[in-house]
């Protein structure tokens, strides 16, 4: 059996006398499973991501991420934030900001510089190393934060709503982008968006106070009225993403 990247038990969370963000949280990833963190606003998605990442303590129960605390397994995890929690105008390069992913990794300047430069290229976006990241287009930022995510060679990869500040072109080189890195690491997504729930994902983790966790092939309308307390529709999207949540406003 495949070892557990992430272990979550009995979790509960609360911020100072408020009361649960998340409640009794029980689930693992296994290596090599992917995963769509799907679930309204508010529901506690940004949390979670931020106790996986060790930003937040539980207030109860254990997590545990390749067998050790957040913070210590972090260092084998690449993070992608939303672009827009970052200043775009901020004096930096692509290539600077692709750079900042070697922060703490104790390697030489040129095996930084090859790293650097190999996960650039992967993206397409080597020949925008000296241009500046305010002067990127949407998606050019998103991949360029996708290459700061990937250039600490990780075995787990977060994303945090990665299609929420991109047109629709560049939305579908991210899909194409999303199945390649699914075939070599863990990648969890964060979205509020059921549409991003894909046939390439093996699970489907709704989070709304409580978690629970779905195999991405039996996940139904059923299921996601469960989760969005309002009426959710099927339907089937040219980048293989077949579920899309929607209002009952929506038809009138």
């Amino acid at each position: 059996m495949k070892n557990p990247i992430i272990e979550i038990s009995h979790l509960n969370f609360s911020y100072e006398a408020a009361s649960p963000v998340l409640k009794d949280v029980d689930f693992s990833v296994l290596r090599g499973q992917s995963g769509c963190i799907v679930g309204p606003n508010g529901g506690g998605k940004s949390t979670l991501l931020k106790l996986l990442l060790g930003l937040l303590t539980p207030t109860g129960g254990s997590i545990r991420l390749f067998g050790e605390t957040p913070e210590r397994g972090r260092l084998k995890v690449g993070y992608m934030p939303q672009y827009h929690l970052l200043d775009p105008a901020f004096p930096v390069t692509a290539y600077e900001v692709v750079r900042t992913g070697r922060i703490g990794l104790k390697t030489s300047r040129r095996e930084e510089k090859t790293r650097v430069t190999a996960a650039m290229d992967e993206l397409g976006i080597g020949h925008l190393a000296d241009v500046s990241f305010a002067g990127l287009s949407g998606g050019q930022r998103q991949r360029v934060l996708i290459a700061r995510a990937l250039v600490c060679e990780p075995e787990l990869l977060l994303l945090d709503e990665p299609t929420a500040n991109i047109d629709p072109g560049a939305e579908e080189q991210f899909y194409a982008t999303l199945a390649s890195l699914r075939r070599r690491m863990t990648v969890l997504t964060v979205s509020h968006d059921l549409g991003f729930v894909s046939r390439e994902t093996d699970l489907v983790i709704c989070v709304n106070k409580f978690v629970s966790i779905h195999e991405a092939g039996n996940f139904t309308a059923e299921t996601a009225n469960a989760v969005y307390h309002h009426r959710v529709g099927l339907i089937k999207h040219e980048h293989d993403c077949f579920c899309h949540c929607h209002h009952p406003e929506d038809e009138k």
